[in-house]
C-alpha cells in the first residue's frame, strides 16, 4: 500500500488533536505505567471497555504492580478475573510477571525484543506498551485500528486472517508520529471506538474525514472486509450438585490445561454418554452414594468463543459423599465464594 502521495504529517496533527480532546477518561490512563498499560490491554481483548473498568480497578487494587502479581496464588489470580472469560490470557500474564521479577527486578522490559518474548505478548500487544508506555512507534493493530485503516486506505484484505495483520502493521509503521507515538496509537484505537465504528460510522464528527478514501468514496460499509466466523460447536452436559447432610457440596478443580484450566465446578457428565432415565442409578454408582431427593434446577446456556455449553442442572441431597480423588472438595455453600468457578458453573451457584 503506497502512501507517498499521503500528507501523513496532516493526518497524525489532526488524529493527535481529536484524541487529546475526546479521550475517554480510563483508568489506565491516568499514568503512563507500562504493568497498567500491560493488564489493561489484556483485559480488553475480546472484552468491552464497560466490562473491563471494574476488573482493572479491582485487580490493580489486588496487584499493584508485577511482583505483586508475580508472587500470588494462581487460584486467587484466577479468582480476581473470574467472569471476564479467556482465562488463557491471564495465565499467560501471570507467568509473564514471574518471568519480570526473576529477570528483569520487576520492571516491564523496554527492549523490544525482551518484551516480545514475554508468554502472551504477542505484536498488539507489544505495540501497545511500547507506544503508550515507552513512547516509542510502534504499531499497536486491533480490531479498532483495522476498521479505520482500512476505511482510510481502502484495504480489501480479510482482517479475520492472521497474514492481513501484517499488511495494517506495515501502513501503521509508515505513517506512525514519530514525536507523539503514544496519542496517535491510543486515537486510531479511540476513533474506531467511539467515530469509525462497525455499523454507521459518525464520518461527520470525523477527524480524519478529508484523509478516507473510503467516505470519498462513499465505500465505508464495504470495510473492513471479514470473512464470517465458524458457528460454535455445541455441547450438552448433565450437571450434578451433591449435597450431604451437613450442607457440604462437592466441588471438583478441572486440568491444569486446555479449557477453563485450574478453575473448580460441579461434576459434569456429557449428556450423549448418559440418558436421562439412568442419572439417578448412574450418580449413585459412580460417586457411591444414595440419594434421599432429586431437584432439577433451570438450565444453562452458555456461549464461549468456539463452542456452547448446555446445562441441564441436578441438585442431588444425599447423606454422605466420598471424594474419589485429590482434585475434589467438599465445600458450604457460603464457602464456595472462595473458589473460581467459571461463569456457567457461578449461574448454578447463584441458583443455589
Amino acid at each position: 500500500m503506497k502512501t507517498s502521495s499521503f500528507n501523513k504529517k496532516a493526518f497524525q496533527t489532526a488524529l493527535i488533536e481529536w484524541f487529546k480532546l475526546n479521550q475517554r477518561q480510563l483508568p489506565w490512563r491516568e499514568d503512563q505505567d507500562p504493568y497498567k498499560v500491560w493488564v489493561s490491554e489484556i483485559m480488553l481483548q475480546q472484552t468491552q471497555v464497560d466490562t473491563v473498568i471494574p476488573y482493572f480497578e479491582h485487580f490493580i487494587e489486588q496487584f499493584p504492580d508485577p511482583n505483586t502479581l508475580a508472587d500470588a496464588d494462581q487460584q486467587e489470580v484466577l479468582k480476581a478475573w473470574e467472569g471476564l472469560g479467556y482465562y488463557s490470557r491471564v495465565r499467560n500474564l501471570h507467568t509473564a510477571v514471574q518471568e519480570v521479577k526473576e529477570k528483569y527486578h520487576g520492571e516491564v522490559p523496554r527492549d523490544r525484543e525482551q518484551l516480545s518474548k514475554l508468554k502472551g505478548v504477542g505484536p498488539y500487544t507489544l505495540g501497545a506498551i511500547m507506544s503508550i508506555a515507552y513512547d516509542e512507534p510502534e504499531p499497536a493493530v486491533d480490531g479498532n485500528v483495522m476498521r479505520v485503516i482500512s476505511r482510510v486506505f481502502e484495504i480489501d484484505a480479510d482482517i479475520a486472517k492472521a497474514k492481513s495483520r501484517k499488511i495494517f502493521e506495515s501502513l501503521v509503521r509508515d505513517i506512525i508520529s514519530e514525536e507523539d507515538p503514544s496519542s496517535f496509537n491510543q486515537g486510531l484505537m479511540e476513533l474506531g471506538a467511539l467515530i469509525c465504528r462497525p455499523k454507521n460510522p459518525q464520518c461527520e464528527l470525523c477527524p480524519i474525514q478529508s484523509f478516507c478514501r473510503a467516505y470519498q468514496q462513499n465505500s465505508q460499509s464495504n470495510y473492513p472486509v471479514k470473512s464470517k466466523a465458524k458457528k460454535q460447536i455445541p455441547f450438552y452436559y448433565y450437571v450434578f450438585v451433591l449435597e450431604n447432610k451437613s450442607g457440604e457440596i462437592l466441588i471438583e478443580q478441572r486440568p491444569e490445561s486446555g479449557l477453563l484450566a485450574g478453575f473448580w465446578q460441579f461434576p459434569m457428565v456429557e449428556q450423549k454418554e448418559l440418558d436421562q432415565s439412568l442419572i439417578l442409578p448412574f450418580v449413585e454408582e459412580i460417586f457411591q452414594i444414595d440419594v434421599q431427593e432429586i431437584n432439577q434446577l433451570k438450565s444453562i446456556k452458555h456461549i464461549f468463543s468456539h463452542l456452547t455449553w448446555s446445562l441441564d442442572v441436578y441438585h442431588l441431597k444425599v447423606d454422605t459423599i466420598h471424594m474419589k480423588s485429590d482434585n475434589q472438595r467438599l465445600v458450604k455453600l457460603d464457602q464456595l465464594a472462595k473458589y473460581p468457578f467459571p461463569v456457567p458453573h457461578q449461574k448454578v451457584i447463584n441458583q443455589l
